[in-house]
């Protein structure tokens, strides 16, 4: 049965999500959306949030993320055909009529996986029998164990052209070809591709098997061998280990990418069991989108080799344009020349979870990259750092992604090439006010465009006040955004004193909590204004309620501070622009002020989108 996207985005839209997941689970509303304790695992506190206007669940706590009919595939357990039927019936929609390519497509689709789930279980026969010592053997070497080996279902292919086609002649030689278990030579007899290797079933999200990598037993080449591409079987959109990985990840919280099969059988056995590969290719965008549905950072440990550095670069080049906000990458760098199986081998599985604590932000993991790409003495190597810089931030699709490296991009490159500060030695005796053994202070340097617009300008109040009560409940915030903070602190009248105050307080003690906070602005004189701040019925959001999911309060609280730092330089450049153009009308000045006018009304709308609905 074809289903076309339109007939499924009909379905999604006639389905109220919160109808459907409330027949099984608790939910209770909560501003525009609701809210439950996670059904995909366990927690006290609710962190599962339901929106019936975009569509999809969100759980903070595990990732699980998904629409109504991955709730139904998910949760309830149905294959994914009979999720569409069952909604579709309780939505009143009728099921597009069988197409008759289509049913043939299936049935010949379904004849591929019994031929596939046939051949998976005579390697693993073969494995077992008398011809595959010398693969056990190798299994030993490689310290896998035989239930590992069972339950990744791995076998092994005799050093014969004709036994698979032998034993799988039922389903007949063309079959088998398009299932790539055959190679089909013009004007010969089709012989078995896989012979005398190592098999390695690999199997989709729903746990059937699609396709092999084979790794040769002895000496020769290919070391490993994949199966070709075939209806089933497309290995830029697969990923090895993903139908046992994917339950796993959601209680690990993190899913681990490495570079082959060996490594994630190696670390299932080591207690790792969120661990998947790529299928001897470079990580694709379908790939990692499929590891973003798993965890919002993903941890990609590729060999400590070149190559496998290599891989990781390209990795992240290929991420960029796919970031949003919250979703990013981190790298596990490896000792030199190890990979994970021969870590965890080596050293244990304490080993590899100490390196994936320490694991290296995308961002880092770029600059280093670039700056070590080569030297930078001159200052034609110093432009050319920066341009490169530039270049991969402005693959970045996203708008408030790629203005944040931006921004991070050349404050770091400030930072490292910032001239080292020289001693001051007066010109003579007597000159100006400097007296011999005075300190040299440096002079104040002008206030940021961002301070002067504040100045100019003002802030938004409430939207300040807002963002004071947010920070007064989740103080462990402040340190995150203490740049922006200190350019809002400049802010005429008690505002201003306000954040400059809680900025100073939070900064000497890193480790504050709340009523610690609210103690210390008492005996500095706000005690007044904290308690109106704390209000929360008068501001409409997740970060000034006292009890909403701390993850999600943090994400709305950081983007209500950008919004809150934006607002006045974006005000001040579309004042100037509107001057300009009634000054004097030009089709360039007009430009700009359509296009302030727009990003004004892009502040709006993200300020829009954290504001919590009223209750009905």
């Amino acid at each position: 049965m074809s289903l076309s996207p339109a007939f499924l985005d009909e379905l999604r839209a006639r389905t109220t999500l919160s109808a459907l997941i409330g027949r099984s689970v608790k939910i209770t509303r909560a501003g525009r959306e609701y809210k439950a304790c996670c059904p995909f695992h366990n927690e006290k506190t609710p962190s599962f949030t339901i929106n019936d206007e975009k569509g999809f669940y969100h759980c903070f706590g595990c990732g699980a993320h998904g629409d109504a009919i991955r709730w139904m595939t998910e949760h309830n357990g149905l294959p994914f055909i009979d999720a569409v039927k069952e909604l579709a019936q309780a939505a009143s929609l009728d099921m597009p009529a069988d197409d008759p390519r289509a049913a043939q497509r299936a049935e010949r689709a379904k004849g591929l996986h019994e031929a596939m789930a046939d051949a998976a279980k005579f390697y693993a026969e073969q494995l077992h029998g008398l011809a595959g010592a010398e693969a056990r053997a190798l299994l030993e070497r490689r310290r896998v164990t035989a239930e590992t080996a069972r339950t990744f279902g791995m076998g092994y292919a005799p050093d014969s052209r004709t036994r698979l086609r032998e034993a799988l002649s039922s389903y007949g030689d063309a079959m088998l070809v398009e299932a790539g278990l055959l190679i089909q030579v013009k004007g010969k007899e089709p012989y078995d591709r896989f012979r005398g290797r190592l098999m390695i079933p690999i199997k989709d999200a729903r746990g059937r098997v699609i396709g092999f990598g084979g790794r040769i037993i002895g000496d020769g080449e290919p070391k490993y061998l994949n199966s070709p591409e075939t209806p089933l079987f497309d290995k830029g959109r697969t990923l090895y280990n993903l139908d046992r990985a994917s339950a796993v990840s959601r209680r690990a919280g993190r899913v681990i990418a490495v570079e082959g099969y060996m490594d994630v059988i190696a670390l299932a056995q080591a207690g790792f069991g969120e661990a998947v590969a790529p299928l001897g290719t470079a990580m694709t965008e379908t790939q990692l989108e499929r590891l973003w549905r798993m965890a919002d950072v993903p941890l990609l440990s590729f060999d400590g080799d070149s190559a496998g550095q290599k891989a990781a670069i390209r990795a992240a080049h290929r991420a960029l344009p796919l970031l949003q906000p919250g979703r990013s990458l981190a790298f596990v760098t490896l000792p030199q020349g190890q990979d994970p199986d021969d870590l965890v081998r080596a050293s244990g599985p304490q080993a590899f979870e100490a390196l994936l604590a320490s694991a290296q932000p995308l961002a880092d993991r770029l600059w280093q990259h670039e700056l070590a790409a080569e030297p930078v003495t001159t200052p034609e190597a110093r432009a050319g750092l920066k341009q490169r810089l530039s270049d991969l931030a402005a693959t970045i699709q996203n708008s408030n992604v790629r203005h944040e490296y931006v921004t991070e991009f050349r404050s770091r490159f400030d930072a490292h090439f910032a001239p080292a500060p020289r001693a001051f030695t007066p010109r003579g005796a007597g000159r100006g006010a400097f007296r011999p053994g005075q300190r040299w202070q440096p002079p104040e340097a002008p206030p940021s465009p961002a301070t002067q617009a504040i100045s100019a300008m003002g802030i938004d109040a409430p939207l300040a006040k807002a963002v004071l009560a947010g920070l007064i409940r989740h103080p462990g915030e402040i340190a995150h955004h203490v740049e922006t903070l200190t350019i809002l602190a400049h802010a005429d009248g008690a505002l201003g004193r306000l954040f400059e105050a809680v900025v100073d307080v939070a900064l000497e003690d890193r480790a504050l909590d709340s009523e610690r906070l609210r103690t210390i602005l008492a005996t500095s004189g706000f005690d007044r204004q904290a308690a109106e701040l704390l209000r929360a019925d008068q501001l409409p959001f997740t970060f000034t309620q006292k009890e909403w999911d701390a993850g999600r309060a943090a994400l709305d609280l950081g983007e209500a501070i950008a919004v809150l730092a934006a607002r006045p330089q974006v005000d001040a450049a579309l004042a100037q622009a509107t001057a300009a153009v009634q000054a004097r009308f030009s089709d360039e000045a007009f430009e700009r002020q359509v296009a302030l006018v727009r990003r004004k009304a892009e502040l709006e709308a993200r300020l829009a989108n954290l504001m919590l609905a009223d209750e009905a």
